[in-house]
Order: structure tokens, then C-alpha cells, then sequence
């Protein structure tokens, strides 16, 4: 007898994903709320415990189970990409970074003919919501390929202000944590309907 012929057993399984999926994406919504990245981690354990679920056999889930996970978990992917890359370069750099008044990073060019430190990487959060958006929805559309163009799209826009290693390591590791981030909460999705 398989574990799914009682229906009972299906609900309880659908009922504890779209669970895990909202609890992951209401954890992300207080970190953004209360602008405390580390509260992230709780979120990302989370969704790592959601993703185990989904990666299970299971049965096919009903048309509404379905579209609560596509909206929670494209949710989760913008949403908590933020605090997640905000997370990461916090321990990458340790508090080295500071930041400019218009969500960039302050750097000094290091040279005596350079005038006062300047802002680079500005506008990344805007874009970084962009960017989450565009992977989890070509993920759950099933179309993986387009991470590549957005990717080459961020790279190409950013190109000019990567001049300096600090701005390189740290497009680097957001731009990583936050298609990492959107490609697990895309997940959700795309192992639950498989």
C-alpha cells in the first residue's frame, strides 16, 4: 500500500509544503520588515526543509495547491533574495563595505588624483528584485535558459563599474547569492508539479 493511496495522507502533505512555503515566505517578509539580514538564515532552513518535501515522490498536486506554491514561492525568490545577498556580503565582507546613499558601496579609486570615495553599484536593489523576478518566473515557466540571458544582461549593465576588486567581489557574491536564492524558491514549484 503506498503511502498516497489515503487522501488524508495527500492533504497532510500538501497542507505542510504550502506550510513550509508560507512560513519561508512570511520569515522573509519580517527580515525585509525588520531590516535584519540574518533573520534570512530561519527563512532559507525553511525552504531548505520545503524543497526536501516537494523532492519527495509525491502525487500530483491539486490545481489550486499548485498556484499557491507558484505565487509563494515566485514571492519568496523576489522578496528574500534581498535580505539572502544582503546576508551573504555581510559575511563576506564583514562590515569592510560601507554603504552609499543610494543602495550602492562607497570606494576609495586609492590614487592621489582621485577627489572624495564615490558610489558604484547603485540602483542593485531595484535590480536585484528584477533579477529574482525574471529567474523564478522563467523557472517555473520552464524555461531554465533565460538565467543565461539575465545574467548577461546584468553583466554587460555592470561591466563599467567592476573596475575596482571590492565592487567586483561584491557584484560577485550577490549576484551568486541571489540567483541561488531565487532558483530554491523556484524550486518549490517546479519539483511539487513535476
Amino acid at each position: 500500500m503506498d503511502f498516497f493511496d489515503s487522501t488524508l495522507a495527500s492533504v497532510l502533505y500538501w497542507v505542510s509544503t504550502v506550510g513550509f512555503a508560507a512560513a519561508a515566505l512570511g520569515t522573509a517578509v519580517l527580515t525585509v520588515t525588520l531590516k535584519r539580514n540574518a533573520l534570512i538564515s530561519v527563512s532559507a532552513v525553511l525552504l531548505a526543509v520545503g524543497l526536501i518535501t516537494v523532492a519527495l515522490p509525491s502525487p500530483q498536486p491539486p490545481l489550486f495547491v499548485a498556484l499557491l506554491l507558484g505565487v509563494a514561492s515566485f514571492a519568496l525568490a523576489v522578496i528574500g533574495g534581498s535580505p539572502a545577498a544582503g546576508f551573504a556580503l555581510d559575511l563576506a565582507t564583514q562590515g569592510s563595505v560601507h554603504p552609499g546613499a543610494h543602495g550602492g558601496i562607497m570606494v576609495d579609486r586609492g590614487t592621489p588624483t582621485a577627489s572624495a570615495p564615490r558610489e558604484v553599484l547603485r540602483g542593485g536593489l531595484a535590480i536585484g528584485y528584477l533579477e529574482r523576478a525574471a529567474i523564478a518566473g522563467a523557472l517555473i515557466a520552464g524555461f531554465p535558459e533565460a538565467i543565461a540571458i539575465v545574467v548577461a544582461i546584468k553583466g554587460v549593465g555592470r561591466f563599467t563599474e567592476l573596475a575596482e576588486a571590492e565592487t567586483r567581489e561584491r557584484f560577485m557574491i550577490g549576484t551568486l547569492a541571489s540567483i541561488v536564492w531565487a532558483a530554491a524558491s523556484a524550486g518549490l514549484f517546479v519539483f511539487a508539479v513535476r
